[in-house]
C-alpha cells in the first residue's frame, strides 16, 4: 500500500475535538502523555475556533516525536499564499512531523464546486514565489476527499487523502481508485458502550450534522444506502458501520477492518464523552491494544 516518503504516521492514530474546549497547558498535557503512550500521530481538525497552523505548530512544539495532520485545514479560511507560507514554517521548524490536510471549508463561496475550487487552490499554492527559505523536508500534504473526481486529484496532485465517517467498502473503493502508491488516511469514530440502544442513540447524535448535507448525503448513497436509512437519525445498518461500538475487543477487531482493506492509517475519534470529561483513558486502553510497542511492554 501506499505511504508518505519521509514520515511514518503508524497504522493508528488519535482523531479528536477534544482540544477545541481544552486550555493550553492542559492541552500540552494531554499531547505529551500521547507521546508518551507511544501514539505517533494526532489528527486535529478545524471547525470550531482552533486555527489551523497555530493549533498545530503549538502541538509540535510541545513534542519531540508526535506527527501533527491537519485534518483539515479549511482552504477558504486562508488564501492559498498564506496556507503556502504556514506549511513552509512547519515543514522547515519539524522536519517530517507535520502533515497539511486541505479540505473544501470555510467561508462560503456560492456556485464554487467542491472540485474545481480545491484544485483552483492547489494551483495557486503550487505557483506561490516566495523569499521564505526552503525546508529540506518538503511539505507534505493530503485532500479530505469522499468521491471519486476528489480522490482522483488526491492521488494526482498531493501524497494521498483523508476520509471521515466512512465504512470499510468505502475504504476499499477509495484504495482502488487511489491506486498502489498513494497515501490513505481514514478517521473512524469508537464508542465504549455495549448497550445496543444506549449505542445507537449516542452515535445517532453523533452522526445527526452529517446526515443532512448534501455531501455526506451523496456519499452514503453512492454506499449503497437508501433515503429511508438516512432519514430519520439512521437505519442500524448505517449507524453501526459509522460508529465502531462495543467492549474493546470489538472495537479493535472492526478498526482492523479498514486496514484490511485498503487503509495505510486509521485515525480513531473517540465519542460520547461527557461534558467535562476526556478521551485520555480511553486513548490509553486504545493505546495498549493498537500500538505494536505497547502490546510489546
Amino acid at each position: 500500500m501506499g505511504g508518505i516518503p519521509g514520515m511514518d504516521l503508524g497504522a493508528f492514530g488519535v482523531y479528536t475535538f477534544d482540544f477545541e474546549q481544552q486550555p493550553a497547558a492542559r492541552l500540552r498535557e494531554s499531547v505529551q502523555e500521547l507521546e508518551e503512550q507511544g501514539w505517533r500521530s494526532l489528527w486535529v481538525p478545524e471547525l470550531l475556533g482552533r486555527e489551523a497552523f497555530t493549533h498545530a505548530g503549538y502541538l509540535l512544539s510541545c513534542t519531540e516525536r508526535m506527527h501533527v495532520v491537519n485534518g483539515i485545514a479549511q482552504i477558504w479560511s486562508r488564501g492559498a499564499r498564506w496556507t503556502y507560507g504556514a506549511a513552509l514554517l512547519l515543514a522547515d521548524a519539524y522536519p517530517g512531523r507535520h502533515l497539511l490536510g486541505l479540505g473544501f471549508g470555510g467561508e462560503q463561496r456560492p456556485g464554487v464546486k467542491p472540485l474545481a475550487g480545491m484544485s483552483a487552490y492547489l494551483d495557486e499554492m503550487d505557483a506561490v514565489e516566495t523569499i521564505n527559505p526552503a525546508p529540506e523536508t518538503p511539505i507534505r500534504r493530503i485532500l479530505a476527499a469522499y468521491g471519486p473526481k476528489m480522490l482522483e486529484l488526491a492521488r494526482d496532485r498531493a501524497a494521498g487523502a483523508q476520509t471521515y465517517h466512512v465504512n470499510v467498502a468505502h475504504t476499499a473503493q477509495a484504495r482502488e481508485i487511489l491506486g498502489a502508491e498513494a497515501f490513505l488516511g481514514v478517521e473512524h469514530p469508537v464508542l465504549f458502550e455495549s448497550d445496543p440502544a444506549v449505542a445507537r442513540t449516542i452515535a445517532r447524535e453523533h452522526l445527526r450534522p452529517y446526515l443532512g448535507t448534501p455531501y455526506n448525503v451523496a456519499k452514503f448513497r453512492r454506499l449503497g444506502y437508501s433515503e429511508e436509512e438516512i432519514a430519520n437519525g439512521g437505519s442500524d445498518r448505517l449507524v453501526d458501520d459509522f460508529v465502531f461500538w462495543g467492549d474493546l475487543d470489538t472495537i479493535v477487531g472492526k478498526l482492523h477492518a479498514h486496514l484490511d482493506a485498503g487503509a495505510d492509517h486509521v485515525a480513531v475519534q473517540v465519542i460520547g464523552i461527557e461534558p467535562g470529561r476526556s478521551a485520555r483513558p480511553y486513548w490509553r486502553m486504545l493505546g495498549d491494544a493498537l500500538l505494536p510497542q505497547r502490546a510489546g511492554a
